[in-house]
């Protein structure tokens, strides 16, 4: 059996340090590409300042900045822009070099959706990105590189009640909606169950699902009253959105934090949930392929990690857990011998 993953070079994990220090710094962050700043003039020779871009949907769009030009106010807001888009086209030069090299970068519709959730304080406020996005990020963080992975699913989760600052006018899907991606919500089979699932309008397949913490194995809707919305209720995620950290999201149009799970606890919780339904198919196998990878770094590089969050595991998951730990031997054996024992404590 080959290995699972591979580690990156030592300089490439120091340029993904200095891109996180420079995403660390930003308050904002372009949803979509950086554009420019133009000078324009209207009918009667009003002379301002625009801002051109590509949003999320691949459009290009141009909004007034300020005017009128050539005063001090006006001038002061397009130079501070300038330096913005300056420093965000810089940075990705070094996205694209990482992406080259096998980090793992989200595609454009993707990166325009978190960052305006980042925007709005979702993520420093306690949301957390979970799925197979964060398992990209977490092998990123870890310094390795893994099979590649396709989604068109965003997973965003809360433990608890998310800790704004203040309320956000904006509701969940309105902040969607502000990468101009035109979401709208996606009507449960049960037409009297308020929607917890957010889809590009049309025959695309990118959607956004809000997920929280079930008390049980049951799968309820909740509602979430600080993003206006609602969201579906997963047994044993709050095993997972215990811990959590922020860690960098890349793309090729630029970089910010999110939240994101312990890699050990994902990897735990991903066994978890490969084994609650018996009808998910490939999914199952994907759940338990990706826990192996992070697994296999984690035992090779963090000893003691997964020892910890196996001990955090409620009882009444450890035998349905033990079992998937017997369906990822042949992936753990005998290259990555050392997850293996941890998992399997004498």
């Amino acid at each position: 059996m080959p290995t699972l993953y591979r580690p990156h070079l030592p300089a490439l994990t120091v340029l993904l340090a200095d891109l996180e220090n420079h995403a660390r710094a930003q308050s904002r962050v372009f949803v979509g590409t950086a554009g420019s700043v133009l000078e324009r003039s209207n009918a009667d020779g009003f002379r301002f300042y625009a801002h051109q871009f590509y949003d999320g949907d691949g459009k290009k769009r141009e909004r007034y900045l300020a005017g009128p030009v050539g005063s001090s106010a006006a001038d002061s807001l397009a130079q501070a822009l300038r330096l913005a888009i300056t420093d965000t086209k810089a940075a990705t030069i070094s996205l694209r070099l990482l992406g080259r090299e096998g980090f793992a970068l989200v595609n454009a519709k993707t990166y325009a959706t978190l960052a305006s959730l980042y925007n709005h304080g979702v993520f420093q406020a306690g949301g957390v990105l979970i799925g197979s996005h964060a398992y990209g990020l977490l092998l990123n963080q870890l310094g390795a590189a893994g099979a590649p992975y396709a989604t068109e699913d965003i997973d965003i989760a809360r433990r608890e009640k998310l800790a704004f600052p203040a309320l956000p006018e904006a509701s969940f899907l309105e902040m969607l909606q502000s990468t101009g991606i035109p979401f709208i919500e996606v009507p449960q089979l049960d037409a009297r169950q308020p929607s917890t699932s957010f889809k590009e309008r049309g025959r695309s397949r990118f959607h956004v699902d809000l997920l929280v913490p079930s008390a049980g194995e049951d799968f309820q809707v909740v509602a979430v009253p600080e993003l206006q919305a609602h969201a579906t209720a997963l047994p044993y995620l709050g095993y997972l959105l215990a811990d959590s950290q922020m860690s960098l999201l890349m793309a090729r149009e630029g970089c910010c934090m999110v939240r994101v799970p312990l890699p050990e606890r994902f990897a735990l919780h991903k066994l978890m949930v490969s084994q609650l339904r018996t009808n998910r198919g490939g999914q199952s196998e994907k759940d338990r392929f990706q826990a192996a990878v992070l697994l296999a770094v984690l035992g090779e590089n963090h000893p003691g990690a997964i020892e910890e969050a196996w001990r955090r595991v409620p009882v009444s998951i450890l035998a349905r857990l033990r079992s998937a730990v017997a369906q990822i031997r042949h992936l753990l054996e005998p290259e990555h011998v050392r997850a293996w024992e941890e998992l399997n404590p004498e």
